[in-house]
């Protein structure tokens, strides 16, 4: 006879209590846990037993190795059609490991999957428990030709869909989405800790067993986090996150976690009716196409991971209707941008202290590197003075509390792409000068020390 009984998991690490805690013991994180009602059957589990024994692909006992025995040999990766999503996991898609894809509803992570499936010349099957074949069809076909093997399963029960997986031995296995799987040896209900739980733990087993690579989507909650536990993100290999705004035709693909490859690359998409489009060069597309110059706006040589890409920064700054000013910024980091306009009152003697002030990163996107800090600084002060920074000029610099210059890493390649979307000057750190070779570039290569040598050089008339 079946067992019932109530069990409380934590909904940030998985951990398991036989009544309500306030504070998790395992991770320490406060009011995480919620209750569910989870049944155990010996019939089931005898099940799990013989489904597991029909695997037959363990690598038998391991022992305890030397790790100057160990042989590290090249990581074997599978390369797919699409070269963003070759960038963003580290060169390809890596055999037998597990990516989980996150992102808002709508925002495109189907789609990607989809595309990816349609396009990549493989064997792919495909699950899918929120979508019909019917309505797979119909995407498919507005995304267009189809190259691959691609085989379409609908199907929310996780042992079912690894037992076509293993019959049908494809190159890789994506399910859609991790929300909708259940197991048959929980019952609860799908979408709660346990089922995802145990989920994930299946297809990270099956991956790892059957050397499949398997993509996995999720839901984001409300705070922008991937619904369910936090112990699901640290089960799989690679986390990325597919973000973008409605309002926009951008989608962008970044790493959060990779244990392939680097975490600091990014890809880019543009929204079209047949699907994503790869964005090779989002320089051109990042950069407004105004044929006059206008004031509060300066262009950025950033760096998202081994990519080159220029920016456009939009400043407003504006007498104060009320008494306390406004700081407001979309992109950009608010205290980042409150420490920059300290610096520009104490070492520039400007005064912002009564302005309004509003910050913008065009095209939707948002920039941590510290190196648009001195494009920032031109338009804020561009705006102030209301004089425009010519468009054929970027800056790639770092501001420090005294109000230095300081350098920043991969200064020839911020120049070089400059240089190659045809602008004429570029204003960078004195300190960046080292080992630099001018000769290289025809792009005219200005250095400043300080924020008064940047206002004395493009202010001072």
């Amino acid at each position: 006879m079946a067992k019932v009984k109530k069990v409380f998991f934590c909904t940030n690490c998985g951990a398991s209590s036989p009544k309500w805690i306030g504070k998790c013991n395992a991770c320490g994180e406060w009011n995480t846990y919620q209750e569910e009602v989870v049944v155990k059957s010996e019939t089931k589990q005898s099940e799990k037993l013989v489904w597991k024994k029909k695997q037959g692909t363990a690598t038998g006992n391991p022992r305890p190795v030397i790790i100057q025995e160990i042989k590290a040999g090249n990581t074997q990766r599978l390369t797919s059609s699409d070269n963003e999503l070759n960038r963003v996991l580290g060169g390809g898609i890596v055999n037998g490991s597990l990516v989980l894809i996150g992102g808002q509803p709508g925002i495109g992570k189907s789609t990607l999957l989809l595309q990816l499936a349609l396009s990549t010349k493989a064997k792919i099957l495909y699950v899918s428990g929120e979508e019909s074949e019917e309505q797979l069809k119909m995407r498919a076909d507005r995304i267009g030709t189809s190259i691959s093997e691609c085989y379409i399963l609908t199907e929310t029960n996780v042992s079912k869909i690894l037992t076509h997986a293993q019959d049908l031995e494809p190159q890789i296995v994506i399910i859609d989405s991790i929300q909708t799987l259940s197991s048959p040896f929980i019952d609860s209900t799908p979408g709660s800790v346990s089922q995802v739980r145990e989920c994930a733990g299946e297809l990270q087993r099956f991956a790892k067993e059957m050397n499949i690579p398997v993509f996995v989507i999720g839901h984001i909650n409300k705070e922008g986090a991937i619904a369910g536990p936090k112990l699901l993100e640290h089960i799989v290999d690679t986390v990325l996150q597919f973000e973008g705004d409605r309002n926009y035709t951008y989608r962008i693909l970044r790493t959060i976690k990779n244990r392939f490859g680097s975490t600091d690359e990014m890809g880019i998409y543009e929204m079209q009716a047949t699907g994503l489009r790869e964005v090779s060069n989002p320089s051109e597309l990042l950069l407004s196409q105004t044929d006059e110059d206008l004031s509060g706006t300066a262009v950025s040589a950033t760096m998202e991971g081994m990519r080159p890409m220029l920016i456009e920064t939009q400043a407003l700054v504006s007498k104060a209707v009320y008494g306390t000013p406004q700081r407001s910024a979309t992109g950009f980091d608010l205290r980042r941008l409150s420490m920059l306009l300290a610096v520009l009152e104490k070492r520039g003697g400007l005064l912002f202290g009564q302005n309004d002030v509003f910050l913008n990163i065009a095209g939707g996107i948002r920039v941590d590197d510290p190196a648009i800090d001195l494009a920032i600084v031109a338009a804020l002060i561009s705006s102030l003075e209301d004089i425009a920074v010519p468009s054929d000029i970027c800056f790639a610099g770092e501001v420090g509390l005294s109000g230095e210059i300081r350098s920043v890493n991969r200064i020839d390649q911020r120049i070089q792409e400059a240089d190659r979307l045809g602008f004429k000057q570029i204003f960078i750190s004195k300190y960046n000068i080292k080992g630099l070779n001018f000769d290289r570039y025809q792009i005219d290569i200005k250095t400043v020390g300080k924020v008064e040598d940047l206002y004395q050089t493009l202010f001072e008339v």
